[in-house]
């Protein structure tokens, strides 16, 4: 209870923050980044170098009330079909722009609902983004499952393409609470999917899971953790919802009436977390959870562990390339984004061009913030030495940047004599305030999700 009280009175309950899956947030993405400046960005990366590739497909048999996410309706295959010709075509485009050598760290495909896609158009897309861009030793191929999307012809061309982890949405097994949500998905079939997943050989297997959300209580999510631990994945992620119906309009389905308070956000996350631990997963950063033998687990141990626009992960490849409408791009000179509405990235790409619409270039500044921020979210702390090394930021210079943070939070956030900063466990539930802090652009905070 002090703890809470401690927290309520450095306004944890009431800041809205940036996630921080990218620095600068999205917010401050801009126009003037375009198809020709990411194409040289693209032609720049070396030959032979290992990237990731991200690929979405905004398409959903139903579409989710909860979900913020660029997706659209279709109760038909052809628009994906077609899609996914788009895909193939933007892929070529990527290719002739890249050095020789190129090989892939990391593929996901994510969404929307990629198991939309039928079989063998899973088929040709693997086949071609493989005869592209081969995987790397000990490359990761993960893909976004829906279990009321999946059947055995699909789960069998993903696992003849090379699956190697799957990623399932539950976000809570309560009935009511889908209905409230509009995401109805059975224990059992969730349960089916997992199990086709294993039967196949696939053992690597996410889920991700909501607080937060109308009706939860902390019986309830107890109740759904305990479910998703049957299923005993490897890796969970405890989001937050965010109600923001100004920017996803199908989130005024609804019922904000009965969302949970900030106050009761948090006892929703510390009563899943507890749970979490006490069968034997490690706690990730923020919001992530995995079993100690897990490749995201040994990355923390190791001090290896980053953060990109789809959370964390132990990927160290320097460019991570987005294909898709929507989709976000991050290079070692900045960041970019494709057009967000589908039409208009297709036309885009038809035409043999890129479909870049916003982004933003890297100032020195930007990089040490980034690094800063992503310590904090990774690590729970600063290193001194490396921002010096790495940046050329001295001792004075931290001192001085986290001197507000000091000012504000107090023994909440420790200052080492050489500038190294450290968060202990009961100041992490402010990690992201205390990043805000050291973002040095202006945002308004209404368009950020809430700080728990």
């Amino acid at each position: 209870m002090e703890q809470k009280s401690q927290l309520a009175r450095l306004g944890l309950f009431d800041a809205r923050v940036p996630r921080y899956t990218s620095y600068p947030p999205a917010t401050q993405f801009s126009p003037a980044i375009g198809p020709a400046q990411v194409g040289a960005w693209q032609a720049a990366i070396p030959a032979g170098s290992a990237i990731s590739l991200y690929m979405h497909v905004p398409f959903c048999r139903r579409l989710c009330w909860f979900c913020a996410c660029r997706t659209q309706g279709t109760q038909s295959d052809a628009p994906v079909r077609a899609y996914a010709e788009t895909l193939l075509e933007e892929l070529q485009l990527l290719k002739s722009r890249l050095a020789p050598g190129i090989r892939l760290s990391r593929l996901h495909w994510g969404g929307g609902t990629p198991t939309l896609m039928p079989a063998d158009v899973i088929r040709r897309v693997a086949g071609a983004v493989f005869a592209a861009f081969p995987l790397a030793e000990g490359a990761e191929f993960s893909v976004e499952i829906d279990p009321n999307e999946i059947d055995t012809e699909r789960m069998d061309a993903l696992v003849a393409a090379g699956l190697t982890r799957a990623s399932i949405g539950v976000q809570d097994f309560d009935p009511e609470i889908q209905k409230a949500i509009g995401r109805e998905q059975s224990f059992e079939i969730t349960a089916a999917t997992v199990d086709m997943l294993r039967e196949r050989g696939i053992e690597s297997i996410n889920a991700d899971i909501l607080f937060g959300l109308p009706f939860q209580n902390r019986a309830r999510i107890s109740e759904s953790v305990q479910q998703l631990l049957a299923l005993s994945p490897d890796r969970i992620a405890l989001y937050g919802y965010a109600h923001v119906p100004w920017m996803a309009k199908r989130q005024v389905l609804i019922p904000a009436e009965n969302l949970p308070s900030p106050e009761a956000r948090l006892g929703l996350f510390n009563t899943a977390r507890d749970l979490f631990v006490a069968d034997g997963y490690a706690e990730i950063g923020i919001d992530h959870f995995a079993r100690p033998t897990d490749r995201l687990a040994i990355a923390q141990r190791d001090g290896l562990m980053r953060r990109n626009f789809q959370g964390y992960t132990d990927d160290q490849a320097a460019v991570l390339v987005g294909l898709g409408a929507s989709s976000i791009s991050r290079y070692p000179q900045g960041i970019a984004q494709n057009a967000p509405a589908t039409g208009a990235h297709v036309k885009a790409i038809r035409e043999g061009r890129l479909s870049v619409t916003r982004g933003h270039v890297f100032s020195d500044d930007d990089l040490w913030r980034a690094r800063m921020i992503e310590s904090l979210m990774c690590d729970f702390r600063i290193d001194a030495s490396e921002m010096h090394k790495r940046f050329g930021v001295d001792r004075d210079m931290l001192k001085k940047t986290f001197a507000p943070v000091r000012a504000r939070f107090g023994e909440m956030v420790s200052v080492a004599a050489d500038g190294s900063v450290e968060l202990p466990p009961q100041a992490r539930p402010l990690t992201r305030m205390i990043a805000r802090m050291l973002d040095s652009y202006q945002m308004a905070a209404a368009g950020h999700s809430p700080a728990v």
